[in-house]
């Protein structure tokens, strides 16, 4: 018995050793054009990201970029720089987060969000409304 409980104990750890977790996401990532940085962050066990920093981070007049595109006219005055633009993703199996809500202040527009870690420094983040991917 006494091996039984050593070989399955020593097998759990291993699957533990290899499976994922938030913690391979969390930290800063570019965004695709370098123009941004978007700290990921756990939040409630899922991931959330918000922008941390902008190559431009104001307008043609010198004032804080803002969210003029967005829909909700009580957001068109936020900041952009600490907006929280990712929300809601959970670790679903083989390096794939799902599930989140995406919001591209660059067009206004939210959608449904998946995130694959493709290796230690990429992430393949994907919009989608239904079934159809916008990026």
């Amino acid at each position: 018995m006494k091996k039984i409980t050593t070989t399955l104990l020593f097998s759990f750890v291993g699957l533990l050793a290899f499976s994922q977790t938030n913690a391979d996401i969390v930290g800063e990532w570019y965004n695709a054009e370098k123009d941004a940085v978007i700290t990921l962050f756990e939040e409630n066990e899922a991931v959330s990201g918000k922008i941390t920093w902008m190559q431009f981070p104001n307008d043609d007049n010198g004032n804080p970029k803002t969210d003029p595109l967005n829909p909700d006219e009580n957001l068109k005055s936020r900041a952009r720089m600490g907006m929280v633009m990712m929300s809601g993703f959970a670790y679903d199996e083989d390096s794939v987060w799902d599930d989140g809500e995406l919001y591209d202040p660059k067009k206004g527009k939210t959608y449904s969000g998946m995130m694959t870690l493709k290796d230690k420094n990429t992430i393949d983040l994907r919009g989608y409304i239904g079934f159809f991917i916008y990026w």
